[in-house]
């Protein structure tokens, strides 16, 4: 097999397994029209249809299908040599790819990457922020961070932070003028700061807890978040209550710009877990991400 054969099928399963040329091009670093003139030039060096294209979406050709399911694993065995190799040379190094939401990140990740990079400058981090269920292996990513509870069965899951204490908040001008909630149902008639859940398209139901009885109260309000961050802005600017990480508000509530209610009863979220699919051969740099990333209590 020659040299540009190996590149063209690579290119031409990364495009299969996105089931798009512009995610595939952008994987790539190239053009979508350079991309889709390799993938023709494979076509027609093979002399079969590998790619069924529409406006709206690409598909393999059940010819397509099957070189994806022959190449694919020993494409992967290949760039997993290749990385073992450059890797073990002096130090570890190399471009790990991470899936996170916005908090995971900011309070945990981004720390264990100061300590951990500063050792080994030849790892590079990317780290995406989504707060959907992404597929770690189908979107390419070597690993993701999601909370405890949302991560699949068949993952390996490394626990990177405590459970998260969590915080019902407003301005103190906006509880003087909409009240102060004694009890949790007491937030069904106030204005709140929603999440919308990505992966459901629901609103989050606000868990409380008090004497060993947990509530789940659905909140509504005048704005619609699924970010955490614009839900801080939003309460700063005396929109509603919200509920968020008590470590993202404490500055808020030290200086006074935000006050806390429910504190007796605010349940935590579970910890934030590390998953990523089982390796029989992790990279030495993946490892070490992992270990720094561990929970130790």
């Amino acid at each position: 097999m020659r040299r540009e054969d190996i590149a063209d099928i690579s290119a031409f399963v990364m495009v299969a397994e996105a089931g798009s040329f512009t995610k595939a091009a952008r994987q790539l670093g190239i053009t979508q029209s350079a991309l889709s003139q390799i993938v023709r030039r494979l076509e027609e060096r093979l002399d079969v249809r590998l790619l069924a294209r529409t406006t709206r979406s690409v598909a393999p050709t059940a010819a397509g299908e099957r070189l994806v399911a022959r190449m694919a694993p020993m494409l992967r065995d290949l760039e997993t040599g290749l990385t073992e190799l450059i890797e073990t040379r002096d130090r570890p190094g190399g471009h790990i790819r991470i899936t996170s939401v916005e908090h995971a990140a900011r309070a945990y990740v981004l720390p264990a990457l100061a300590r951990l990079l500063s050792d080994y400058p030849e790892i590079t981090v990317e780290v995406i922020v989504d707060y959907g269920l992404v597929d770690v292996v189908a979107d390419r990513f070597d690993a993701g961070v999601r909370l405890g509870a949302q991560v699949e069965k068949d993952m390996i899951a490394v626990r990177i932070s405590p459970d998260i204490p969590m915080a019902v908040v407003a301005t103190p001008e906006h509880i003087s003028a909409h009240g102060r909630p004694e009890r949790p149902e007491s937030l069904v008639e106030n204005r709140c700061i929603c999440l919308r859940l990505p992966s459901s398209e629901t609103l989050y139901s606000w868990r409380f807890v008090a004497a060993d009885r947990e509530t789940q109260v659905r909140v509504s309000g005048p704005v619609i978040s699924n970010t955490a961050e614009l839900m801080h802005k939003a309460a700063r600017e005396g929109l509603g209550f919200a509920m968020l990480p008590a470590d993202m508000v404490a500055e808020d509530l030290q200086e006074g710009r935000l006050e806390q209610v429910l504190s007796d009863v605010t349940a935590p979220l579970p910890g934030y877990h590390l998953y990523y699919p089982n390796r029989r051969h992790a990279s030495p740099a993946f490892r070490l991400l992992v270990d720094a990333l561990r929970y130790r209590a």
